[in-house]
């Protein structure tokens, strides 16, 4: 299981990230998350020019992991310590975000069962809208 890291210092202090080294995820990354008042999970991360196309907008690559990286923190409760993978993950690009702006994501799990688990969230910096998504995390217990 990947180690849980709570951020002490700077812009995400007091949020959680996980211990990604040698991972796609810490290419990309780091990515944050922690809990709204109301329960549900917030992630977000600054945006910095690694994450930018040729455009100096930012590359609909990274906005795609980040809503996968996303769904699995929102479904985090119904996981119940589960791994899973991505089976389904459908996404409409809405607006392009900048280097410097703060990048966040939030949903809400749609349909829980016992393999199958459906989410629903959006990105925006701001108020302003990036991309939704929607997709579908089969849970499973890894084989030991």
């Amino acid at each position: 299981m990947v180690a849980k890291i709570t951020v002490t210092e700077g812009e995400f202090a007091g949020w959680q990230t996980y211990d990604l080294h040698d991972t796609f995820d810490s290419v990309v990354g780091p990515f944050y998350f922690k809990p709204d008042p109301d329960g549900h999970m917030r992630c977000a991360f600054r945006a910095e020019q690694k994450h930018m196309n040729a455009g100096d907008r930012m590359h609909g690559g990274c906005l795609m992991t980040f809503a996968d990286i996303a769904m699995f923190q929102i479904a985090y409760q119904e996981m119940e310590g589960a791994s899973g993978v991505t089976v389904q993950l459908d996404s409409t690009f809405i607006d392009g975000a900048y280097v410097g702006e703060l990048i966040e994501a939030t949903g809400q799990v749609i349909k829980a069962g016992k393999s199958l688990i459906f989410v629903r969230g959006q990105i925006t910096t701001g108020e302003r809208p990036l991309l939704t998504f929607s997709g579908v995390i089969r849970k499973f217990t890894p084989r030991g």
